[in-house]
Parts: structure tokens; C-alpha cells; sequence
């Protein structure tokens, strides 16, 4: 199995040496230094809260790594999970409650294209896209990019399932699953699946 290639941004040194031995500790996982972060397929982002410095680092690694971020956090709103879903943040861990595995699962997951959210923040995501799309979208029929199976897709990978997860519970083959994912990445000029899942959250298609 090859190594996900991983790159570990923290705001303080203990965090980081901390995560970094969690990091390590999983042999699918490979921490890459500072001066290799061009090659990372994964950002781990640890920081107490989501403020302006940390949004600004995420989206400046939007241009410098274009990987998908994993973050670490003490706390997080409403409002800043959906600028975190903006900066590509696709995984979110609670500081308390981060083990070896749990890391390791988080990486994997946006690795592959998924994601993993705690429960409580699936709910608020999705409150605020049930109101985006009642309140604003479907008045204005902007909901039409879309097709159903795509959106179907979409919101499977959101919940961090992977493709052949996708495919059985949605009695599609792997392939079909791929083509939709290749399809919707290509005509919205997206860059991967993560990218896919954040523009279809942002702009409420699911």
C-alpha cells in the first residue's frame, strides 16, 4: 500500500510534536518536512480556533499544496465550519478527543476524497444547507446543476463513504460511480473529489 504523503501545520511546537508522533505512529501514513509540502496529498492544520491568520494560511495552501486539509481544533461554529468547507478543510477532529487511529482515519479519508465531521457538526452543515436550499436556491431555481444521481453521489462522499461504499448503497457499479465523480469534476472544472464535495456544500447543491 503506498504511503499517503502528509504535511503538519501547527500553531505551537508542542501540538506539533505531538501530532507529528501520532503521525508517525501509523506506517501508512508519511510525515513530509516544511521544504517538501509541494508534495503532500493530505494538511493536517491544528490550531485552537478557526480565526483570520489560520483562514488565511488555509487559503494560501489552497495555491501552494491544493491538498485537502484535516483540522484540528478546540472549538468550531457554525459560521466558521463553512469557511473551513471553503478552505478546503474536508475533516474535522476534536483536539480532545484525537488518537493515533482516529488522525490516521481522517487522513485516509481525504486521502480517498471523503471526510469526517463530528456528529453535531453534520447536523449544523446540514441545517445550513436545508435553509440555503429552501430559503435562496430552489426559489431562484439554482439548484439545476446537478443531476439527482450526482447530487446522490456528492452527498455520499460528503459522509466521507468511499467508492465502492458509494457504488453498493446506491446499486451503481464502481465504475458508474467514478464516471459521475470524473463528470461533475470536469464540467464544473473542478480539481478532485474534495474540491467537488466543497464547491457542491458552498454553493447549497446538496
Amino acid at each position: 500500500m503506498d504511503q499517503v504523503r502528509v504535511v503538519l501545520q501547527a500553531t505551537d511546537a508542542l501540538t506539533h510534536a505531538g501530532l507529528t508522533g501520532l503521525l508517525r505512529s501509523s506506517p501508512e501514513l508519511r510525515v513530509l518536512g516544511a521544504e517538501d509540502r509541494a508534495r503532500a496529498q493530505v494538511l493536517v492544520v491544528a490550531a485552537d480556533r478557526l480565526t483570520v491568520d489560520v483562514v488565511a494560511m488555509l487559503r494560501r495552501s489552497i495555491v501552494e499544496i491544493g491538498a485537502p486539509v484535516v483540522l484540528v481544533t478546540n472549538e468550531i461554529s457554525e459560521s466558521e465550519l463553512l469557511t473551513a468547507v471553503g478552505s478546503r478543510v474536508v475533516a474535522i477532529l476534536p483536539r480532545q478527543a484525537v488518537t493515533a487511529e482516529r488522525l490516521a482515519h481522517g487522513v485516509r479519508a481525504a486521502a480517498s476524497g471523503g471526510g469526517v465531521l463530528p456528529p453535531n457538526l453534520v447536523g449544523e452543515l446540514l441545517k445550513h444547507v436545508e435553509r440555503l436550499q429552501r430559503d435562496v436556491l430552489t426559489p431562484n431555481g439554482l439548484n439545476a446543476g446537478l443531476t439527482p444521481r450526482e447530487i446522490d453521489v456528492l452527498r455520499l462522499l460528503a459522509e466521507g463513504l468511499d467508492t465502492t461504499e458509494i457504488a453498493g448503497k446506491l446499486a451503481y457499479s464502481e465504475r458508474t460511480v467514478k464516471h459521475v465523480i470524473y463528470a461533475v469534476t470536469r464540467r464544473l472544472k473542478l480539481r478532485n473529489r474534495a474540491h467537488a464535495v466543497a464547491y457542491a456544500l458552498r454553493t447549497g447543491m446538496i
